[in-house]
């Protein structure tokens, strides 16, 4: 197969190079050029390789070749054709390659990337399964009906399940904060619970309920 394909490439180039030269002028229109014979002696190819060469230009109108005659230039503009579209079809080949090699790279990264945030996932949950004081925290902002309360007057624990542990306030963080410290817009909550302490936390700072809502 490796074969075949160089064999066809050797005489694609040799095409390409006469076509070339007629381009340049080196060859002028009804100059006579090579016999085949001399041809494969020239470019030290087999002569099957100059005679696919000549078969090619002479389809394409760029020379003519005559048994006995030898290879006559026949039109330099089919030659500045065949070069161009030649060129032409090595940068699209190129880039179709480059594309390619990119998106595969691209779908590797992908590949990977899912595979660590995979892990990353994981060894979280694991983590806070083998660590479970490691606090939530929850930022009380805007016009939550909690703001302006004492820890006392929430009923925090019985409402959530959660334990209050810290608060910051303005930078400084409090900790075992006592029933008497008023919650304040900025404030900074840290709590300790089960999986579920977040969102009935953040449900009951919102309403003031007692009641997850996923339990309705």
């Amino acid at each position: 197969m490796s074969n075949k394909a160089d064999h066809e490439s050797r005489y694609q180039q040799l095409a390409s190079d006469i076509a070339s030269r007629i381009a340049e002028g080196s060859y002028r229109e009804g100059d006579k050029i090579f016999a085949r014979s001399s041809l494969a002696s020239q470019y030290q190819v087999s002569s099957e390789t100059a005679r696919k060469a000549v078969c090619v230009l002479a389809e394409l109108g760029i020379v003519e070749a005559e048994k006995g005659s030898g290879v006559t230039v026949k039109s330099r503009e089919n030659a500045l054709l065949f070069i161009s579209r030649r060129r032409d079809a090595r940068t699209l080949s190129f880039l179709k390659n480059s594309i390619v090699k990119k998106a595969e790279r691209q779908m590797k990264e992908i590949a990977e990337l899912k595979e660590e945030v995979e892990m990353l996932v994981d060894l979280t949950e694991r983590f806070r399964s083998t660590n479970p004081f490691i606090p939530f925290e929850i930022t009380l902002e805007g016009k939550l009906p909690s703001i302006g309360k004492k820890i006392s007057e929430l009923c925090f624990w019985q409402s959530t399940s959660a334990t209050v542990v810290a608060i910051k306030k303005k930078g400084a963080l409090v900790l075992s904060p006592g029933g008497s410290t008023l919650l304040e817009e900025g404030d900074v909550l840290y709590f300790v619970g089960d999986e579920g302490s977040y969102s009935r936390v953040k449900y009951f700072l919102q309403t003031l309920l007692t009641k997850d809502p996923l339990d309705y």
